[in-house]
């Protein structure tokens, strides 16, 4: 799983390099943003098997944590999406709160 999120993280340093957002295209915002999530979702995923192994003595990670970053990596990518619509102010970051809150518990209910 580190070696895909290692992998997009050096795709993206190469996109954020070479091109500018108003040349890439549509399918380079897709690119940008795939790959985006899958650097977070490895970062974030190593930090949480971090802070379980330190905190509960904890060396298994399961599927339902995968799930649990899963949903966590997304957080960031709404906060840019917010940002880029010039609607960033505490009112949006308490419903993309309350939205990851949500999503956790119905990965908690379901899983």
């Amino acid at each position: 799983m580190f070696s895909i999120s290692l992998i997009g993280l050096i795709v993206l340093a190469v996109m954020l390099a070479t091109t500018s957002p108003t040349a890439i295209g549509p399918f380079g915002v897709l690119l940008f943003f795939t790959t985006l999530y899958i650097t977070l979702f490895g970062i974030l995923s190593l930090a949480l098997q971090i802070f379980y192994r330190l905190a509960f003595r904890k060396d298994t990670f399961t599927n339902k944590d995968y799930l649990y970053t899963a949903v966590m990596s997304f957080g960031p990518i709404m906060i840019m999406m917010a940002r880029s619509f010039g609607a960033i102010n505490l009112w949006t970051i308490t419903l993309i709160i309350l939205f990851l809150f949500l999503a956790e518990f119905l990965v908690y209910k379901r899983a």
